[in-house]
């Protein structure tokens, strides 16, 4: 061969995927030689094997000792395509077949199907000369030829895994196979076992008290759910007893299951020629290590009832009997199975759950957990334990989702509405993945590992062997890829609030189909219990997916709206917007998996008549719970940003004012939910109700504006001064909005500038009106009241502050801000309220008005045969009080005091003690009232949807009222001495500062 030929053929070699090139070439040709087989024939199956060099090398080894053996084999194309297939994924069977060369004949065939279990289990039993329950040969050889024989039928499964074109598709396929490989190979065992119990040597048994012995293997974990690996341990429960007394005692029949249970685990795992298959692990028994290896059925029934942890029967999930006595084991997974599925209704069942699985994660060492195929975050153990909390939760009320295998409850959970399709699907398809993954890595060693290797020829042959990727860092990157989005669905999943809330129901309330439904309705709190059921069923009726779902939230939200103010309220406007969402994918989807959407959903519904009745225009705000962000209120330039794009898509004004409202609804329902939600303080809630009331303001004039002004008098300036707790920047909810309108004719002829002012005023208030969200503008605060014009020019304000201005208006104007209109009217406006608010020296005869005005306001503005005590704006130590002391003070030093100059009470009130006008235990006393007051003000509105000043005296809407304001259930009596106490004290300060 020229050099050049031999360039060209490395070449070949290298693109095939040999690293070692050189001894690539010289093993093919060395191979040939001893076997005949063609090099062109090896080199398109070495293309094909995870990795070329070893399965090369190891070809080479077996021909050297058996060339015959491997002769025989690359004659035929099937068995020789599974040769190279199998020792190029597995070190492990290239020793095997270098041990037995023997044994490569039986490959013949191999890959097109798996071995059913029955074949399996009637070669295996053969091959330890079976004859009714006992080997024929007790010896030690009968334990190697049943690990030879297993080994001849693993290799043919995986013959086939390694022949499929989508090996991840096989999984389920291949594992179920490996689990009915061991099932026989532990009935094979346990063959051996009985001849050597009943043999003839020191502690034998009689043959036929060893007959007479009921004993049976219980299957645990994947070997019990049929998904088992390659090399895994494999768990197992032994049960005793006797089949007849006169022959066995119960108690010697245990004594007999012992030997029979410590002689089977040998044969599979003890030491001999021929190497260990896998562990046999007996520690899932009840008491773990320090328990009996083997109890009657009666024993484990009692530990069970009595003393099992709730990990125990999470493990009994998966119990299947596999080998030994079949009706025995039948029997005891009939006794244990309705356990399984009460275990979630123990106390804390859910948390504990979650708790293990955390434990194992916490155990892995540092430097694996990122490698962790199995244990590690994004593993296979997260999504098995996503899965079966799941089931053993609904489990309890629902047959249709107790299935043991992994991946067929993942169809169970998606046909019956507990996942969603597409978290479904990224999760079954990311499970036959990771197990894919864990396969191949079983398979090089034949070893028990789920460690992603750290080399980086290791994952290059790990690519080859799975598919996933083309390199190293290919695989790296799926594995990555994989772990990621199953770590954020089993988050999403594991620990929904669901979960806890459905174990936590009492037993009566985990179904709403029964007679008895209507009763438990009542006594949980339903005043209309009837009607209730009337919302269930029709949400609850019909086979659709969606009905499903409603099916399975129903009893917990059931329970979540009992917990609430109103709960027939609650469920009357729930059952509204689901019917008004219709078939909406995301709405139900969320409530099942989102973390804690349901349940607040339920506290909103239940505890607010102002947001109930917003959400039923507003549907879509649900998805607002799925999220806190969504629920903080958005920022002015946002909302501003908004609002003048409505402004450009409508040309009409009725368009436009249509789209304000619905915005300004909207942000007010946005605000109302984060209330109650407690995602805003107080300071932050009327923060936000002020700047969506300033936004719809602007966005009114704007709009108002276009239709009244034409451009030739488009000089005239016009601007809204809000006024109060408006211009405090404090409405809470139901409040009115003060204003004054002023304006600039800049050349105009005066009586048209009027004329379009006053327009403009009507169009604002007509435009701002909505049924569904009253927004009042009032203007009473203006010169002269309601006596005066509703908008007066910049030099009419300032004429008649000059010469008629009253006390209470100079009083009026220390909360003025400009907050619509003109900027540079605005401006000027608030240079002249300045001198008018902050006078040099105040004039006493005007404090003494202002004194005098307020004595009157408490005796005539109150409300016919209203409590003064109660009323939350105008009673003793409340509202009023703390802004008009607080007015004084600004009226009196804001000239001297600059931090004074604020139009917000409690900044004033916090400047003032600080410049020491006011004692710094005087201050709280008054601060606490007022927030207190202004909290259960807004809080009266958001439960009753009405807005009202009195604080009621109904038992019921003041718990409700306080359960708004964060008070636990059952409240009523607690605020109201909060209230009347904090006001009784902030009187006294009022009393002794205002009209001292």
């Amino acid at each position: 061969m020229t050099s050049g030929d031999r360039s060209t053929a490395l070449t070949a070699l290298a693109r095939i995927g040999f690293s070692h090139l050189a001894e690539a070439d010289a093993a093919l040709g060395e191979l040939e030689q001893l076997t005949g087989a063609g090099r062109a024939d090896a080199m398109a199956l070495a293309q094909r094997v995870a990795d070329p060099d070893r399965a090369l090398s190891a070809l080479v080894q077996i021909a050297r000792r058996d060339a015959a053996a491997v002769r025989a084999a690359a004659t035929d194309a099937g068995t020789w395509r599974a040769l190279w297939d199998i020792v190029g994924a597995s070190d492990g069977f290239a020793e095997f077949y270098l041990r037995h060369p023997d044994e490569i004949v039986h490959l013949a065939g191999a890959g097109l199907t798996v071995p059913d279990e029955q074949s399996m289990r009637a070669e295996l039993l053969a091959s330890v000369g079976d004859d009714d329950g006992f080997a024929s040969d007790a010896s030690d050889a009968t334990w190697v030829a049943l690990r030879v024989r297993y080994r001849r039928l693993l290799a043919r499964i995986a013959a086939y895994d390694l022949g499929q074109d989508d090996p991840a598709g096989a999984i389920d396929v291949v594992s179920a196979a490996l689990a009915d490989l061991a099932g026989a190979a532990l009935e094979a065992s346990l063959s051996v076992a009985r001849a050597r119990v009943a043999g003839s040597g020191p502690g034998a048994f009689p043959r036929e008290q060893v007959a007479a012995t009921r004993f049976a293997i219980i299957a645990m974990g994947k070997t019990g759910a049929r998904e088992l690996n390659y090399v895994s341990d494999v768990d197992v429960i032994f049960v005793g007893g006797t089949a007849d007394e006169d022959v066995v005692s119960e108690a010697r029949a245990i004594d007999i299951s012992t030997r029979l249970a410590v002689q089977t685990m040998r044969g599979i795992s003890g030491p001999e020629i021929e190497p260990p298959l896998w562990e046999v692990d007996p520690n899932l028994r009840p008491e773990g290590k320090q328990g009996a290896l083997v109890r009657s059925l009666g024993a484990h029934q009692q530990y069970y009832d009595r003393w099992a942890k709730s990990w125990e029967f999470q493990a009994l999930l998966k119990a299947r009997a596999i080998a030994g006595d079949p009706a025995l084991g039948a029997e005891y997974i009939a006794a244990v199975q309705p356990l399984v599925w009460l275990s979630a209704a123990r106390e804390n069942f859910v948390e504990g759950v979650q708790r293990m699985r955390e434990r194992v994660t916490e155990h892995i060492p540092a430097a694996e957990v990122n490698r962790q195929v199995k244990l590690g975050p994004g593993g296979i153990r997260d999504v098995e334990f996503t899965v079966q909390l799941l089931q053993l939760v609904h489990g309890l009320s629902d047959e249709r989702i107790r299935q043991r295998g992994t991946l067929d409850a993942l169809d169970a959970l998606v046909a019956e509405g507990y996942i969603g399709r597409s978290e479904a699907e990224a999760f079954g398809r990311d499970y036959r993945r990771l197990r894919l993954i864990e396969h191949r890595l079983q398979l090089r060693g034949l070893r028990r590992t789920a460690l992603l290797p750290e080399k980086e020829d290791d994952l290059r042959v790990l690519a080859r062997a799975t598919g996933l990727a083309d390199s190293a860092s290919g695989v790296q990157a799926a594995w990555e890829s994989i772990k990621r989005e199953v770590r954020d669905i089993h988050v999403r999943l594991f620990y929904r609030p669901l979960l806890s809330a459905v174990a936590a129901l009492p037993e009566g309330e985990r179904s709403l189909s029964t007679e008895q439904a209507r009763d438990r309705l009542a006594a949980i709190g339903f005043r209309d219990a009837a009607g209730a059921l009337r919302h269930i069923a029709a949400l609850t009726s019909g086979l659709s997916r969606k009905a499903t779902i409603q099916r399975h939230l129903m009893p917990v939200m059931i329970r979540w709206f009992a917990d609430g103010v109103d709960p027939d309220y609650g469920l009357l406007v729930f059952r509204r917007i689901s019917e008004r969402l219709g078939n909406t994918p995301w709405f139900l989807r969320m409530l099942r998996d989102s973390a804690g959407a349901a349940e607040s959903l339920t506290r909103v519904l239940s505890g607010s008549r102002y947001i109930g009745e917003l959400m039923e225009w507003i549907p879509e705000s649900v998805a607002w719970l799925d999220d806190d962000a969504l629920l903080r209120p958005r920022s002015g330039a946002a909302l501003q940003e908004e609002a003048r794009a409505i402004q450009t898509r409508w040309d009409d004004i009725d368009g436009a004012m249509r789209s304000v409202r619905a915005l300004r609804r909207r942000e007010m329902l946005r605000v109302a939910m984060a209330a109650v939600l407690e995602v805003v303080s107080l300071e932050e809630l009327s923060d936000a109700l002020t700047t969506i009331t300033e936004v719809t303001i602007q966005a009114t004039l704007r709009a108002v504006r276009r239709e009244v002004v034409p451009p030739e008098d488009d000089a005239l300036d016009f601007s809204v001064i809000a006024m109060g707790r408006f211009g405090g920047r404090e409405i809470g909810f139901g409040s009115d909005a003060d204003v004054m309108y002023v304006y600039r004719a800049n050349g105009i002829d005066p009586q048209r500038a009027s004329q379009l002012a006053l327009k403009l005023v009507a169009g604002l208030r007509e435009q701002s009106e909505d049924h569904r969200l009253p927004l009042d503008l009032d203007a009473e605060l203006r010169p002269e009241g309601r006596s005066g014009p509703l908008a007066r020019s910049l030099d009419a304000y300032a004429e008649y502050y000059r010469r008629w201005s009253l006390s209470w208006e100079a009083q009026a104007l220390l909360r003025a801000r400009g907050v619509a209109g003109s900027v540079k009217l605005i401006n000027d406006f608030i240079a002249l309220a300045d001198d008018v608010r902050y006078p040099v020296d105040a004039d006493p005869n005007g404090l003494r008005e202002i004194r005098r005005i307020k004595a009157r306001v408490e005796n005539e503005r109150l409300p016919q045969g209203a409590d003064p005590a109660r009323h939350l704006k105008l009673g003793p130590g409340s509202i009023s009080d703390v802004e008009w002391l607080v007015q004084i003070l600004q009226l009196q030093h804001a000239r001297a005091v600059p931090a004074l100059r604020t139009t917000s009470t409690l900044g004033a009130l916090r400047a003032a003690t600080d410049a020491g006008l006011i004692a710094a235990d005087a201050a709280e006393k008054l601060a606490a009232s007022w927030h207190l007051a202004s909290r259960l003000r807004s809080a009266n509105t958001l439960l009753s949807g009405q807005t009202s000043d009195v604080l009621p005296g109904d038992r019921a809407r003041l718990d409700g009222i306080g359960r708004i304001l964060e008070y636990p259930p059952h409240s009523a009596t607690q605020v109201e001495e909060d209230y009347l106490g904090a006001t009784r004290r902030a009187r006294r300060v009022f009393e002794k500062l205002f009209y001292g």
